[in-house]
Order: C-alpha cells, then sequence, then structure tokens
C-alpha cells in the first residue's frame, strides 16, 4: 500500500511532459487520478484526446486506477465538470495538482494581446478555475462535517519568479501563480487544505533548444527528466507534509531548494518626521542598493550553479566553473 492509497487526484496537462510524470508518481503510491490533458501542441492549438489516454492506459496497465479528461482548465464551467469527475468515478478529492500550460515566447515589442491572453488564460486563468472549484468541494465537505485534508500543488517557474528575457505572458502568469498559491493557502488552511507550488527545472516540449539541448526529454533518468519533479509532488500531496502550505520550491535532478518570496532589503528612511524632498532621495540613492552591491548574485545564476555542481556529482571530469547563462526553466 502506498502513501497515497485512498486518494484521489487530479492531474492537468497530465498527457506528457512534468505532468505525466507526476500523474504516474501519484498513482504508484496509490491514488485514483483524473488524468486531464487537452493534447493541444505547446503554443496551445489543436486537440488529441490519446496523450492523456495513454497516460490513463499506463496507469491502469500498473494496477492502478485512473480515468482520462480532456477539457481546457480555462473554461470556468468545464473546470467544474473536471473536479466532478473525481468525485463521481471515484467518490472524493483529495489532490489536486494544477500543471496545464502553453508557451508563446516573444519579446515585449512583438508580443500580441492575442499571444498575451492566451497564456495568461491556460496558466493562471486556469489554475484559479481548477482551485476555485476544488476549494469549494473541500469547504463543503468541512462544513458538513466531514473530514479534510486537502493538497493543493501549483505550478509556477523561476521565470515568473526570478524573469526571464523574452517571456512576458509566461513569467506574469507564473509569478500570478505563486502569488495566488500563497493567498490561497491562507484562505484554505482552516479547511485543512494545504497550497503549495513548484518551479519544475527539466527538458519538456515547451523547453527550446539552449541550455538544456534537445526539445524532447531524455531516454532513462537523466539530469533535466521530467519524470524527477513527480517524487517531490507526491511528498507534497502526503499527510507527512500536512504542515507544509503557502511555499514555493524549486525542483529538479536530485535538488530541492525553498524560495523565500520577496524580502526586504535595504531601508531608506528620512531622519526627521515628513515627506521626501526629490534631491535628498537622490542624496542617498546608493543607500537603497548598499546589499546588492556587495552580495547580490542572479537567481538565475545560483540555479545555473547547482545544475553545474548536479552534473560534476554525475560526470566529475565536466566543468564545474560558474557559468554567466540563461537557463530555461519552465513547466
Amino acid at each position: 500500500m502506498g502513501l497515497l492509497a485512498g486518494k484521489v487526484a487530479v492531474v492537468t496537462g497530465a498527457g506528457r511532459g512534468i505532468g505525466r510524470g507526476e500523474a504516474l508518481a501519484l498513482a504508484a503510491e496509490g491514488a485514483a487520478v483524473v488524468v486531464n490533458d487537452v493534447g493541444s501542441a505547446s503554443d496551445g492549438d489543436g486537440a488529441d484526446q490519446r496523450p492523456a489516454q495513454q497516460v490513463v492506459d499506463e496507469i491502469v496497465a500498473a494496477g492502478g486506477r485512473a480515468v482520462a479528461n480532456y477539457d481546457s482548465v480555462d473554461d470556468f464551467e468545464l473546470s467544474a465538470k473536471l473536479i466532478g469527475q473525481a468525485v463521481e468515478e471515484f467518490g472524493r478529492l483529495d489532490i489536486l495538482v494544477n500543471n496545464a500550460g502553453i508557451l508563446r515566447d516573444k519579446m515585449i515589442y512583438n508580443l500580441s494581446a492575442e499571444d498575451f491572453d492566451a497564456v495568461v488564460s491556460v496558466h493562471l486563468r486556469g489554475h484559479f478555475c481548477t482551485t476555485r472549484h476544488a476549494c469549494a468541494y473541500w469547504r463543503d465537505e468541512h462544513k458538513a462535517g466531514r473530514p479534510v485534508a486537502g493538497r493543493i500543488i501549483n505550478t509556477s517557474s523561476a521565470s515568473g519568479v526570478f524573469g526571464m528575457v523574452g517571456q512576458t505572458s509566461y513569467a506574469a502568469a507564473k509569478a500570478g501563480i505563486a502569488a495566488m498559491t500563497q493567498v490561497t493557502s491562507l484562505e484554505m488552511s482552516r479547511y485543512g487544505v494545504t497550497v503549495n507550488a513548484v518551479c519544475p527545472t527539466a527538458r519538456t516540449r515547451l523547453t527550446e533548444s539552449g541550455r538544456m539541448g534537445q526539445t524532447e526529454a531524455p531516454t532513462g533518468w537523466h539530469l533535466m527528466h521530467p519524470d524527477n519533479v513527480g517524487p517531490f509532488v507526491a511528498f507534497l500531496a502526503c499527510d507527512v507534509a500536512s504542515s507544509i502550505t503557502g511555499q514555493v520550491f524549486g525542483v529538479f535532478g536530485g535538488v530541492v531548494q525553498r524560495y523565500d518570496g520577496w524580502t526586504p532589503a535595504d531601508v531608506l528612511q528620512r531622519a526627521e518626521p515628513g515627506p521626501w524632498d526629490l534631491q535628498e532621495l537622490i542624496a542617498r540613492r546608493d543607500e537603497l542598493f548598499a546589499t546588492a552591491a556587495t552580495s547580490f548574485v542572479s537567481p538565475m545564476a545560483q540555479i545555473a550553479a547547482l545544475i553545474d555542481r548536479a552534473e560534476a556529482t554525475l560526470d566529475p571530469s565536466s566543468s564545474t566553473e560558474p557559468r554567466d547563462v540563461a537557463v530555461e526553466v519552465r513547466a
């Protein structure tokens, strides 16, 4: 019996990549899974029921329980049916993993409103729609006197938390998801629901060629394999993680890093009460960056350094020199 035996999960965007690995990891621990995936191309065009059904078939063949769902998560009514499907098929809902997303990267001066809206809708609105319906279900269960141990695991991105050139829409959506994670955790804690987010680093269809190389997932175990994210998501879904909520974690390979969000740094304060004078602000400008000037290391560079160290562990002959690179970090 796995640690999630008797639990029921919904995983969105679970037909391929990270979502597929998450669905399989949850099923391996005994959870029944609703595998949601529209089956679109990476930019959101088209539809194909085969990816979701293939994951269902894989879970069932391994002795698990799973059903497919092919609806778009940014449709409010269809998201309600998705959550309802879990309850109708398996009698309850315990876990919601929000992973579905698309990508249409462009520099801000070339980004169309249509592309911006499409990316934000699938990522941010999609997270909202499923979360809203799941939370309403758990609140009703709590009010009815039935025990609730709900788990929501969202998918943010280091691109949203730290920023990435060419990803205005994607980063805006992912930053919104990180903020929504924290707010929802505050609102749902009284009902027995935890809410956390992961920022995965993996090679998937949404990863363009670059530092990670190929766009397709590698075969077998690999530092950037999308299946590496699933075990940590399963951990957050377990009862042993019931005290963890409102957190955002970077995850790749064998590395998990807790992010500390926006934290106050240098402070500029007037000696006397009253409004600032423009010339005074100009004169004291450097005080706002006293710490940054001596100790700042870009978060993306820190992630690159973690990847370098992990690669060096696997291959001691590889270079461990710091590299100033833009790491592809996408869901």
